[in-house]
């Protein structure tokens, strides 16, 4: 079979409940709805890290934070030596099996403003992602270089110029992180902003911050300052999402959208008044594994791979797309030590059995796995507010933690030997998150902690 195609949309704060296909009422996303009505879309898709840096390092490498050594965002500018080390990424294996590779947007693993390897073609940001509309500073290829309007459209234009001057002997890879569903909630078009002045915003469920966590920078904000951040975070999934229909408008005006695997997908999650909270995993301190922190939005599509309307609910991580993106493209990993698996046998109305029911996150000193019914966080550190369990069954919303309950015991004992283990399976020494916060107490209390 020809090697397809591989265009991966890998959006920053994108919540899981964000578009017009996953439910949501008012919010306008045609080309998002698209890749899932002639494709398929994962509705348990999951970060192994609830905040942008390990969640994407994860993406790249297909391992867990425990495994490639990032486990909280990357303050790039005062912390450039942290970054991938001795990783050898998805766009070098790409591009060792014949692809022609580009990255366009956010990056954030180390280092942005380098150019990163296994990439042809790379716009990083330099020093810092924003502002959203402005003078928006980048690297191309090492080079600085200065847009003045709006950030997403930039990305999307050199996107477009290195999918139109490749070498179309070969097939193409090309990367695209936008970052507008980001913090700050502002700058964004104003005619996407103006129109949902009028939304209810109902989908979103009117609720009050009820853990006890020693600090919550994501605290809900009076209702004005909500609502007017709501109108912006909905403009902001509308402006990337013309931006995804503008390179899949290019990639059928040329014929070969049909010869690609698109893939539109988040770092993580993000909760924008779910659980009284804004942000995601950082949202507290500790940190929290809420669903809309932990769950990340995927749609995909590859004419003739994937059944056309497919819904799975099959649990599955960014180390699974790392091994879904391989697997399209015909490439092996001798050796590869991570859990992630290919889940395009998933996606043509197969079933499998095999295929497991549990979710596994980590953030620094604490974890998590996550089944159908059961939601079980561990955390490590002395300080913390203690270990949860959720009967997911009985209470979404996770209300209630009931590990107390002694009719609970057995379940959590099974659960902690569940998770216990698959950390013991993908944990590389001197890189275990618990480790690294005990050598390094500020890692993960940075004074900027709701970024990333």
């Amino acid at each position: 079979m020809k090697q397809p195609n591989i265009l991966v949309f890998l959006t920053d704060d994108h919540g899981p409940w964000a578009m017009g296909c996953a439910g949501n009422k008012e919010l306008h996303t045609p080309a998002m709805d698209f890749i899932a009505r002639t494709g398929a879309r994962m509705t348990h898709a999951y970060t192994p890290g609830p905040v942008c840096s390990p969640a994407r390092a994860c993406f790249w490498t297909g391992r867990m934070p425990s495994q490639h050594g990032i486990h909280d965002w990357i303050n790039e500018p005062s912390r450039p030596q942290i970054r991938l080390q001795n990783e050898v990424n998805l766009a070098e294996r790409l591009k060792a099996a014949g692809y022609q590779t580009g990255h366009f947007g956010k990056w954030h693993c180390g280092a942005s403003w380098e150019k990163q390897p296994g990439f042809d073609d790379y716009l990083g940001e330099n020093k810092e992602q924003y502002p959203h509309k402005g003078v928006c500073k980048f690297t191309h290829n090492g080079v600085s270089v200065e847009h003045t309007g709006h950030r997403a459209p930039f990305v999307t234009k050199k996107a477009l110029e290195f999918l139109a001057q490749r070498d179309k002997s070969r097939p193409f890879f090309c990367f695209i992180g936008h970052v507008d569903t980001h913090s700050p909630f502002t700058q964004h078009p104003e005619r996407l902003v103006e129109s949902h002045a009028r939304d209810t915003f109902s989908d979103i469920p009117k609720e009050k911050y009820v853990g006890n966590a020693a600090r919550v920078p994501g605290k809900l904000p009076e209702a004005k300052e909500h609502r007017r951040r709501l109108e912006q975070y909905y403009a902001a999934v509308e402006m990337i999402d013309e931006q995804v229909g503008l390179v899949l408008d290019y990639l059928d005006g040329i014929g070969e959208l049909d010869n690609t695997l698109v893939v539109y997908t988040g770092d993580h999650g993000h909760m924008n008044g779910h659980h009284g909270l804004y942000f995601k995993g950082n949202a507290t301190h500790p940190p929290n594994f809420f669903d809309e922190s932990i769950q990340v939005p995927c749609v995909l599509r590859w004419s003739g791979q994937i059944a056309p309307g497919t819904v799975s609910a099959a649990p599955a991580s960014h180390c699974d797309l790392f091994q879904t993106v391989l697997g399209g493209a015909g490439v092996s990993i001798s050796g590869y030590d991570g859990p992630g698996r290919s889940y395009l046998g998933l996606l043509g109305n197969a079933v499998d059995s095999k295929w497991g029911d549990a979710s596994f996150c980590e953030y620094g000193t604490a974890r998590m796995i996550r089944t159908p019914k059961w939601k079980l966080i561990t955390r490590y550190t002395p300080q913390a507010t203690g270990d949860e369990l959720y009967d997911l069954e009985r209470d979404p919303r996770e209300t209630k933690n009931v590990l107390g309950d002694p009719k609970n015991a057995a379940i959590a004992a099974e659960l902690r030997e569940r998770l216990d283990a698959f950390f013991t399976k993908y944990t590389q020494p001197g890189r275990d998150g618990r480790e690294i916060a005990a050598k390094t107490p500020d890692y993960f209390n940075d004074s900027k902690l709701w970024h990333g």
